[in-house]
C-alpha cells in the first residue's frame, strides 16, 4: 500500500472527517489514495465529482464527450452558465479544482465504447456510472465485472431514483458472488426504447438526491464503512419522500458473472456503443 501524507492545509480541510474515528487520518489517507473514475460529468456525474472532491479522493478520472449547453443547467451544478459550450469535462475540472486544489483531476474528453473501456476502467479502483443511456450501463457494467472494479450505480426518472453497488467479482459472507447488473436487468432494451429525460423531463433536485447518494457509496467502499448496496437497490420516491430497498440476488444463469457466462469480452458491445454517447442525465 502506498505511503501518503497530509499537509497542514489538509488537515485543516479535512478535520471534519479526521474527528470521525470511523474515518480519522487513515481513512483520509485511504481517500488520498483512491482513484475513482466517473462515468458522464452531467446531472449524477456533477454531485459526484464535486462531493468526492471535497471529500479529498486523490485522483477522480471524468468522461464525457458532450459539451455544456443551456438547458443542462436546471440540475448540472457542476457548471455555470459561463460554461455553455465548453467540454463538459473541462467545465467539472475546474469546477473541482475550485472547491479543492489537492486533487488531481483527469478529464477524459471522449466516449467509452468497446474499444477503450476495460483500459480506462482499469486505471480506477473505483467507477461509478451516471451515464443515462442502456447501452453504456451495460458496457461499463461488463467491463467493471472484467476489470474486477466495483461499480456503483445511480438512474433517474422524472421523481424517482435507484443507486446500487456492483462487485460480482467478490464474494458475500455467504460464499456467494454479489450481483451484476445483469442480475438485476438480465438484457438491455431494444436501443431507443424507453423515455428519454429530454422528452419526459426531470425534476433537478431530484437528481442531485441521487448523485449525492452515489457519492456516500464511493466514499463507504474506499473508507470500508457501514453496510454496502452490494446485494440491494435503493429506490427514491421524491414525490412520496419516500426510500424503499429491495434485495437483488445473484443469477448463476446471468451471462457474464453466471456459471457458464456467454460474455467473455467486450465485442457485443461494439455496434451498440457507435451508437450512443456517454452523455449523462
Amino acid at each position: 500500500m502506498t505511503s501518503v501524507s497530509l499537509s497542514a492545509t489538509e488537515i485543516e480541510r479535512y478535520k471534519r472527517h479526521l474527528v470521525l474515528k470511523e474515518v480519522g487520518g487513515q481513512g483520509q489517507q485511504a481517500l488520498k489514495r483512491a482513484r475513482v473514475l466517473l462515468i458522464g460529468a452531467g446531472g449524477l456525474g456533477s454531485p459526484l465529482a464535486l462531493y468526492l472532491a471535497a471529500a479529498g479522493v486523490g485522483t477522480i478520472g471524468i468522461i464525457d464527450d458532450d459539451h455544456v449547453s443551456l438547458d443542462n443547467l436546471q440540475r448540472q451544478i457542476a457548471h455555470t452558465t459561463a460554461s455553455v459550450g465548453a467540454p463538459k469535462v473541462n467545465s467539472a475540472a475546474e469546477t473541482m479544482a475550485a472547491i479543492n486544489p489537492h486533487v488531481t483531476v483527469e478529464p477524459l474528453n471522449m466516449r467509452l465504447d468497446a474499444d477503450n473501456a476495460l483500459d480506462v476502467i482499469s486505471r480506477y479502483d473505483i467507477v461509478a456510472d451516471g451515464s443515462d443511456n442502456a447501452a453504456t450501463r451495460y458496457l461499463v457494467s461488463d467491463a467493471c465485472y472484467l476489470a474486477r472494479r466495483t461499480l456503483v450505480f445511480g438512474a433517474v426518472g422524472p421523481f424517482d431514483g435507484y443507486v446500487s453497488t456492483f462487485k460480482p467479482h467478490l464474494r458475500g459472507t455467504d460464499d456467494t458472488p454479489f450481483p451484476s447488473y445483469r442480475c438485476l436487468f438480465p438484457e438491455p432494451p431494444p436501443a431507443n426504447e424507453g423515455p428519454n429525460c429530454s422528452d419526459v423531463g426531470v425534476l433537478g433536485a431530484v437528481v442531485g438526491v441521487i448523485g449525492t447518494l452515489q457519492a456516500t457509496e464511493v466514499l463507504k467502499e474506499i473508507l470500508g464503512l457501514g453496510t454496502t448496496l452490494a446485494g440491494r437497490l435503493l429506490i427514491y420516491d421524491a414525490l412520496a419522500g419516500r426510500f424503499e430497498s429491495v434485495s437483488v440476488g445473484w443469477d448463476p444463469e446471468n451471462a457474464i458473472s453466471g456459471v457458464n457466462p456467454s460474455i467473455t469480452d467486450l465485442s457485443i458491445h461494439a455496434a451498440a456503443a457507435n451508437r450512443n454517447s456517454t452523455c449523462a442525465a
